[in-house]
Parts: structure tokens; sequence; C-alpha cells
């Protein structure tokens, strides 16, 4: 090994990297957002540990009227029409579901943490009467699915498309496609149908594969699930190609897909819904492609909902698709910023 060729590269890439004023500004600003925003999110050391249904209106509950709503990190959420609550504790969105005016509650049976719930209540309400949600109880797997399966699509088409345009802009690939009649928007729309195809088929192998380990409830249909799919997937590979549209650094378009992916992950509801959390959590998530495609595919599988009954979350993931895959083929630049 000879040390001074090796100090040479050294010194090379680390020089490289530290000319590289976006990539370093970004590298001290990145963990700093992420840690606030964790704060900000989590860092309430008395959130709830469980989240319990009333059916009450909300101007009408008072907590201190019953012993069990003095309990400590027990967070509660008013419902006036029970079917919605029933739903939402089917889907594992509620833990357990009280009516303390007809002394009764209503329980799933597979939810581990309405078991523990139950045993709390009881210890306040020793003669509510039980009531089980009817029909075909939906387990935490069938709820998780259509968030890991979107989790799983939403990598792949953010960092799939984005360090793939960077690396072709590093490489000069663009730069010798720049002197093809090929425009800006046709190279972009390529790029999109190429990444959605992958996506798709990958996605239908994992879905197909685990169904026949867990038999995932579907009560909707295969067909319009497929549909919103590959709007879903649209969306997010026309933000990856958003992103990276005009970058030439890795380093500063790896950094902008994780903070494009991390919020989507934690806040679009792939492993926990935000019913009751704060409004602005809830304003951060519905402006997430990953939100819409997972309430979508979640209403079709575990709700047998249809299309029709789905325009806004469709609405939503149109829209975002039309305007970045618009915003891409105006941004894009051939060699990148500077070139």
């Amino acid at each position: 090994m000879q040390f001074r060729r090796f100090f040479a590269v050294l010194k090379a890439r680390n020089l490289e990297f530290w000319r590289d004023k976006s990539s370093l500004a970004w590298n001290f600003i990145f963990p700093v957002l992420l840690v606030a925003g964790f704060a900000v999110m989590f860092g309430n050391d008395n959130k709830a540990e469980f989240k319990i249904g009333v059916l009450q209106k909300a101007s009408t509950i008072n907590h201190q009227s019953q012993p069990f709503m003095q309990t400590r990190y027990l967070e509660f959420v008013p419902y006036a029409v029970s079917q919605e609550a029933l739903k939402k504790l089917q889907h594992h969105q509620l833990d357990l579901l009280v009516d303390f005016q007809q002394n009764r509650y209503w329980l799933n049976d597979n939810s581990a943490k309405g078991y523990l719930a139950e045993k709390l209540l009881l210890q306040s309400l020793p003669s509510a009467q039980k009531e089980t949600v009817t029909g075909r109880n939906i387990r935490y797997v069938d709820w998780a699915l259509p968030g890991i399966l979107g989790m799983n699509m939403m990598f792949s088409c953010l960092f799939g498309v984005g360090y793939v345009l960077v690396r072709y802009r590093k490489n000069s690939v663009l730069k010798r496609l720049q002197a093809t009649p090929l425009t800006a928007f046709e190279f972009v729309s390529a790029q999109v149908l190429s990444r959605l195809g992958i996506v798709l088929v990958i996605a239908s192998a994992i879905y197909a594969g685990c169904d026949l380990l867990f038999d995932f409830v579907m009560l909707g249909s295969y067909i319009d699930l497929l549909l919103v799919t590959i709007l879903g997937a649209m969306a997010m590979i026309s933000l990856g190609l958003l992103i990276a549209c005009r970058s030439r650094s890795e380093e500063l378009t790896g950094g902008m897909l994780n903070m494009a992916s991390w919020p989507m992950m934690i806040l679009s509801g792939v492993w926990f819904s935000l019913e009751g959390a704060p409004q602005v959590l809830q304003w951060l998530a519905d402006i997430l492609p990953l939100t819409h495609l997972v309430a979508a595919a979640r209403a079709i599988m575990t709700d047998g909902a249809t299309l029709s009954e789905l325009h806004y979350p469709i609405g939503i993931l149109s829209l975002m698709t039309v305007s970045f895959l618009l915003l891409s083929a105006w941004l894009f630049r051939w060699q990148g910023d500077g070139r």
C-alpha cells in the first residue's frame, strides 16, 4: 500500500466534501431539525398510554364527573356517533369505547392495550356491561399492512429515483442526453413510469406472499386497491424527482430525501393513529402523500370502501402528482445548478 497515493485520495475526498457548501450546511442543519421535530412531537413525558373513546358530545364532557376520566395517562376522545367510534375500535384506533350514561363499554378482543384499558375501567366501574365489536375483528397486522407496504413503496420511490438522477448527472449521462431531442418532461415522465413498474411488481409480490402466511382481511376491490397504489406511488416518485431535479450533490440529496421520508414514516398513520393528536400534527400529516395512500388503501382493505367514497385522498394524491411532475419538469437542469 502506497501511503502517498492513499493520503492524496483522502485529501481529495475531504476537500470535495468541505467545499460542497450545500451538503456541508445540510449535515449540520438536518440533525438539529430532526431532534427539534422529535422534541416537539414526542417530548411530552405525560403523554397518554391508552386512547379511550367516549360516547358523548365534546361540549358536554366533564372529566370531574367520572373517577375513571381522572386517571392519568389516559386520553379521552369524544364521539357523538357510535358507529364511527365502533369502527375505530375495530381498527385499533381506539383501545376502549365507553358509554357512561348507559354504563357499558365495548372492547376489541384482539387488542392487547384494550385488555389493559378494560382492567383500569373495571376498577372504577365494576358494574359496567361489556360488549365486543361485531363482525370480523381487524387484527393489528391487518390494520398495519397498508402502512408497511406504503412505507416500503415510499423508500423505493424517493431514493430509487433521487439517487439515480443525481448519479446520472454526476456521471455526465444527462449531459449526453441533453444533446438529443429528448425534452425534460419526456425524461422525467419516463423515470416515473419506470420506477412505477418496479414498485408495483415488488409491492404485489410482497402482498401476495404475506397474504399466504397471514390471510389478510380484504373487504374491498383489488382493482380499486391497485388504482390507489398506482396513484400514491406516482405522487411519491414525482416528489423524489422534484427533490433531485437540480442537485449534483449526493450528500445534499440524501439529506433532503431523509427530510421528506422521516415525517411520512412517523406521521402518516403507518404504525399508529393520529386520532386525538394535536391539530398541528394532523395538519402536517395531511400534506404528506403517504398519509393519503395509507388512508385510502386501509379504507379499501378493512372497510370495503369504493373509489367514489375516497374522493378526498384520491383528489389530494392526483393534485400532488400533477404539481410535483410539472414542477420537476420546469425546475429540471440537465447538469445541475451552476452549470
